[in-house]
């Protein structure tokens, strides 16, 4: 990977044939967010509105993810926001694409890719958002169960974290999706006291 900058690198992202999932995906998915920005959330991969308008974090799981960020005083436009994975992976329902849970091979194929952002970007705090994300970025022995919420250095940042991904709460029952999302809320705030 040769690109230099944010927008040389998303061009280059638009050609990656790394794995198989460029064939079934609308676009590839870059990350957005201030060139410089302090903290850099990772999510797993795109969803189906992000897939069809190119952007990650817009659709419900990233409008959750906005309120938290608002609740916990971060401005996103701050931030950089991306995914481990830069295709959609999906299977169709009908007329429904449902997400599926990337493979390893495929989470392999692209951390190149946000390794080329992050070496951009630079950020003081780097978070990863789910499972796949924290895989991506500290290893396949990482439990996001286990390490939540605690603060370790990193060769991308100086400060790496995890959370579990917004898409979580919006699957937990009744009661739990409110204690989760307050829960997620206060990793941010840490985040945010950590940026």
């Amino acid at each position: 990977m040769t690109a230099k900058t944010l927008p040389v690198l998303r061009d280059e992202l638009q050609h990656c044939r790394n794995c198989d999932l460029y064939k079934f995906a609308t676009q590839a998915v870059p990350g957005e967010g201030k060139k410089k920005a302090r903290i850099v959330f990772v999510g797993e991969q795109p969803g189906d509105e992000e897939d069809k308008t190119g952007r990650p974090f817009v659709g419900p799981a990233g409008r959750l993810f906005d309120r938290a960020l608002d609740e916990a005083g971060i401005d996103r436009s701050e931030a950089f926001v991306t995914n481990a994975v830069k295709h959609f992976k999906f299977e169709e329902r009908g007329k429904r694409r449902i997400h599926k849970k990337p493979s390893a091979g495929e989470i392999k194929a692209c951390r190149p890719w946000l390794e080329a952002e992050l070496v951009i970007i630079r950020p003081q705090v780097l978070v990863c958002l789910g499972a796949t994300a924290a895989q991506s970025v500290f290893g396949p022995d990482y439990r996001v169960t286990r390490e939540r919420g605690k603060i370790v250095e990193h060769a991308w940042a100086p400060r790496a974290t995890s959370t579990i991904h917004p898409s979580a709460i919006l699957r937990a029952p009744g009661e739990q999706r409110h204690l989760e999302f307050e829960r997620f809320v206060n990793d941010l705030r840490l985040v945010r006291a950590a940026s």
